[in-house]
């Protein structure tokens, strides 16, 4: 895989679970613990994707 591929697959885990996060946020009864956890997820790949970036420029 290559750098621009990582990069774009990052990118769409970072907006996937930021549509989870806000499903779960809408929902009658949110679950507060998932969407700690959907946050926790995100937060990490855009650590990663920081990362990448620093590395590249």
């Amino acid at each position: 895989m290559s750098l621009h591929d990582r990069i774009e697959s990052l990118k769409a885990k970072h907006a996937d679970l930021e549509s989870a996060i806000e499903s779960q946020i809408r929902a009658a009864n949110p679950d507060t613990a998932r969407i700690n956890d959907l946050k926790r997820k995100k937060l990490r790949i855009k650590d990663e994707l920081s990362k990448i970036s620093t590395v590249t420029h």
